[in-house]
């Protein structure tokens, strides 16, 4: 086993009169206020960059990109002229165009064309390109660029490396980080106001993290304790971020060019520079982890609804034959499946057992949500506004934050991240691999992440950290490699039927607060949050308070109450990283320390070392490669890891330690790994073969089918190269999933007899000259925020979930299939803003019916099916002719679904505007918004590289 939007100010003279109290004591303010420096860190002579040079075999070949842009904190008078100007901060949002012009430019995309899209990212600056060099310590330089303003991080001590590290995120991210941390702990309304996206937020993090200040502490003293040198040393560099970050929190704060929102939200007076920035601990670090890898790196989970959604299959056509239909939508290993390893090496993990053991199915009917928030008061629920009396010099930014810090939906527990496309070296134009990958982690302004360089002692690497952790750079490249990561979400969490009890011997309830442990009656711990909050200028949210509660058990958190067999029982959660949130820290370590990662083997060592669920990618001058990590338990034989299980002995994980959350896990070598492939794909697809999911919606249609077949086609022309693979990439993330994969049998099934209905089969040819052009949802022309083939587009935006419903509801019943679109929404188009990812976010088509509705086509179709549906369900089961009478009747009815229904409008897009519905908006932190631009299905950070040589 492994180890372990702002008003106007009537009168802008108010703004003006802002000068003396917040201009002046920032030089430069309106090109970097937030990196004006104060008197302590000293400026360094530009000619310091090009001492002692680093070895660099990208030799050029290395790009990347991150919008909006590098810059992510504004002071209190950059907020007030960007909400009555329009004007922003320098580099926070320089990058936005290029990002957004790709979806233009792919067509004639080439490699010398490339960075018209991407930054270089060569290390280092050229002396003609240094923006500034700012010296915060005498044993670290931070060096910006003009063109981008990335801060290159050079220390001469590990001390001063990381300490610069801190302080450039300081620079960059500040409130952002603050923001956070205060997630993580469940503050966040206490923090930044009662705002009901506040209420949702810290209710959606803190239930799956809830510690006290100790279980912090104590998660920071076991990796220095446990993991040997690098452990020692990873705390070490850690203190020195957090010293990095106050040093700069204090200095903007004395200087008076801190980040606003401080002002905004009641924390520090704009006139007396009364108030203060509350210093960061080491232990915020946990907490910020906690909240990254929840959102990007969990996986598993959701058995309670997984058991539901079996028991209304069995409760419609018996246990037996309703275990089978539930399985054929479950698609725990579906052969058609794409996956990311295709050779045929199988991974067996979390396999169905042939006899399952210790399963804890819900009585029907009884299973209840535990409750999370007591007492409330006030505002708490309802999000009623008492705005407050504002000065005249705040007006321009009164309530930018009344719908939240973050905008509800923005950090939905259910999304979908992150792509990759890799091609060896053998099916290149240049005999190297290639590589264009990156996450995809939304829209937010600032960006969750941050770009930086690290020079230093066992450090050298360039690319991107999620803010407030980036002790490390996470994603990006070394002297000869580069690595990147996706989701892959294999199954870490588990849920367990506790028992209840009474202490005293009397009857337990579904309230009981005792549980049987080992057959001993235990008491529930019970951990609080009590949150108050008060209206300020940035947040109207009336005053309010709540209290949150959390029971802790010895199997995790409580979610949910029920009884089995009459009997009461509570669900809990239990995750494999609890109490492990920042172990990953050491695989960071590792993959940013030359000496250790040299080539594919030791990148797939050093990943091992990543307990959150991710797919790691790699490529240098030789070799692409590819390693799934996680904390991957070892179960109990007969253990199904789809569904809740009895809270017995027996039945825990092998070698389980509830004390510090421990266990037996796979070894690596059953990891799915590889190197060497022809290619490598990955959309948050299936792994491997036997590596079960975790979820729903790993079928025979999954958006990683857009990358596979492109790139398989890229690799059977050979001579592939950074702008034909990227020019892939962009041509996928304008492609409407349904209209690639599934339309073609929709429109067989239409066409196997005449459309005799003119308006009908008006809108068919429609159809197929949309699919025959690609089915992309794409402008006419830079600009123009008109798609082609406009008509055809919102068909099957109308259609789709009208077809969905016609072709599955009447035959699996209300029912069961209320239950299943419960496990899977139906759709998750850019215009579905119901979908998990929510309107304007950019990451589309990774849930939906589309491999549903795709296999149940093409068994009426008499094609060949793999793992077909337990049934045939378009048309009831009546074959090709009633199933073709569905699909018109649906489709008549979108065809006469006017435009202003199909897109109703929102705050940002009138009804009936389907580009603006589509496109993306950044969703901002702070007190800074920026332009809407283009739809694109693409990571959010992405690099495109290619080493020609190695050490």
């Amino acid at each position: 086993m492994r180890r372990r939007t702002g008003r106007l100010l009537p009168a802008t003279a108010a703004v003006f009169a802002l000068g003396a109290a917040l201009l002046i004591p920032q030089a430069r303010a309106s090109a970097e206020p937030a990196r004006a420096p104060a008197p302590a860190p000293a400026l360094a002579p530009a000619s310091a960059l090009a001492a002692d040079p680093v070895a660099d075999h990208c030799q050029s070949q290395c790009d990347d990109i991150l919008p909006p842009g590098q810059n992510g904190n504004a002071t209190l008078a950059d907020i007030l002229l960007h909400q009555v100007f329009g004007t922003r901060p320098a580099h926070s949002s320089d990058q936005l165009g290029r990002y957004d012009a790709l979806v233009a430019g792919q067509s004639g995309l080439t490699d010398a064309k490339l960075n018209d899209f991407f930054n270089d990212a060569s290390f280092g600056v050229p002396a003609d390109q240094v923006e500034s060099v700012t010296t915060p310590r005498p044993d670290v330089t931070i060096t910006r660029d003009k063109r981008t303003g990335v801060p290159h991080i050079k220390g001469t001590t590990r001390y001063g490396t990381e300490f610069g590290a801190g302080y450039a995120a300081g620079q960059d991210r500040l409130w952002m980080m603050d923001l956070f941390r205060h997630i993580g702990r469940g503050e966040l309304t206490s923090f930044a106001g009662g705002a009901l996206a506040n209420q949702g937020l810290e209710q959606q993090f803190w239930p799956s993290a809830p510690y006290t200040e100790a279980e912090y502490e104590a998660q920071i003293e076991r990796i220095r304790t446990t993991e040997g040198e690098r452990g020692e040393l990873a705390m070490a560099d850690a203190q020195a971020y957090v010293d990095g970050i106050n040093a700069y929190r204090q200095q903007s704060k004395d200087g008076r060019y801190f980040p606003g929102e401080y002002v905004l939200t009641g924390k520090i007076d704009s006139i007396t520079n009364v108030g203060e920035i509350q210093p960061f601990k080491i232990t915020d670090l946990i907490s910020i982890a906690s909240v990254v890898g929840g959102q990007f790196g969990g996986g598993g989970g959701g058995e309670v609804q997984a058991a539901l959604s079996l028991l209304a299959a069995q409760q419609k056509y018996g246990v037996v034959e309703g275990t089978r239909v539930w399985e054929s939508f479950r698609q725990r290993d579906d052969p058609e499946a794409v996956l990311t390893i295709h050779d045929g090496t199988a991974f067996p993990y979390a396999r169905r057992p042939a006899q399952p053991r210790g399963t804890a199915l819900p009585d029907a009917g009884s299973v209840q949500a535990e409750q999370l928030v007591y007492d409330r008061t006030g505002s708490a629920g309802t999000g009623t506004r008492a705005p407050v009396r504002a000065p005249a010099r705040l007006k321009p930014a009164q309530g930018i934050f009344d719908n939240g810090v973050i905008p509800q939906g923005s950090l939905s527990a259910k999304r979908g991240m992150s792509n990759a496309l890799l091609v060896s070296g053998e099916h290149t134009a240049s005999g190297n691999p290639v590589a264009v990958f990156g996450p995809q982690t939304g829209y937010f302004a600032p960006q969750l992440m941050m770009l930086q360089e690290l020079q230093g002692p066992g450090i050298s690497a360039r690319g991107v950290s999620f803010a407030g952790v980036g002790m490390y750079v996470q994603m990006g490249r070394g002297q000869d490699y580069a690595w990147s990561a996706t989701s892959s979400g294999q199954d870490i969490t588990d849920t367990y039927a506790v028992e209840l009890c009474e202490p005293d011997g009397s009857a337990p309830t579904k309230a009981s607060a005792h549980y049987l442990f080992r057959s001993v009656c235990t008491p529930m711990e019970k951990l609080e949050r009590l949150n108050s909050w008060k209206p300020s200028v940035a947040d109207s949210t009336a005053a309010g308070s709540y209290r949150l509660q959390v029971r802790r058990t010895e199997y995790g958190m409580v979610t949910h109450r029920a009884t089995i067999g009459g009997k009461p029982v509570a669900y809990t959660s239990l995750r494999t990283t609890y109490r492990h949130e920042a172990d990953s820290i050491i695989g960071f370590q590792m993959l940013n320390d030359p000496s250790y990662t040299k080539d594919a083997a030791s990148f797939q060592r050093a990943a091992s070392n990543i307990d959150y669920a991710f797919n790691w990618f790699y490529a240098d001058s030789r070799t692409a490669a590819y390693f799934n990590s996680g904390m991957n338990p070892v179960r109990a034989a007969g253990v199904d890891a789809a569904l809740p299980v009895r809270a017995e002995q027996a039945y825990e994980w092998q070698s389980y330690d509830p004390v510090h959350n421990t266990a037996a896990y796979t070894p690596f070598a059953e990891h799915p790994q590889s190197a060497g492939q022809d290619y490598y794909i990955s959309w948050n697809n299936r792994q491997a073969r036997e590596y079960d999911t975790a979820g729903f919606g790993f079928g025979a249609v999954h958006r990683g089918d857009l990358l596979d077949g492109r790139v398989k086609r890229l690799v059977a022309q050979g001579g592939v190269t950074r702008a034909s693979l990227t020019r892939a990439m962009a041509e996928a993330a304008v492609t409407d999933l349904r209209g690639e994969q599934v339309l073609p049998e929709l429109l067989r099934v239409v066409r196997s007899a005449p459309v005799t209905d003119p308006a009908l089969n008006t809108a068919v040819q429609q159809l197929e000259t949309w699919r025959a052009a690609g089915a992309q949802r794409k402008e006419t022309a830079p600009g123009s925020h008109t798609y082609g083939h406009s008509a055809a587009v919102r068909i099957m935006d109308a259609w789709w979930p009208r077809l969905v419903e016609a072709q599955f509801r009447p035959a699996l019943g209300d029912g069961l299939y209320q239950a299943l679109t419960a496990s899977l929404p139906i759709d998750e188009s850019p215009a579905s803003s119901h979908g998990p990812t929510g309107a304007h976010s950019g990451s589309a088509f990774q849930y939906g019916w589309w491999g549903y509705v795709d296999k149940d086509l093409r068994q009426v179709l008499g094609d060949p099916v793999q793992a077909p549906t337990a049934t045939t369900y378009c048309g009831g089961g009546g074959g090709l002719s009633t199933c073709r009478d569905t699909l018109l009747t649906t489709l008549k009815a979108a065809v006469a679904a006017p435009a202003n229904t199909v897109y109703p409008g929102d705050e940002n897009c009138s009804a009936g505007n389907q580009w603006c519905t589509d496109a993306i908006i950044h969703r901002a932190l702070g007190g800074i918004t920026h332009p809407t631009v283009n739809w694109q299905n693409r990571p959010t950070y992405q690099q495109v590289v290619e080493f020609p040589s190695h050490r």
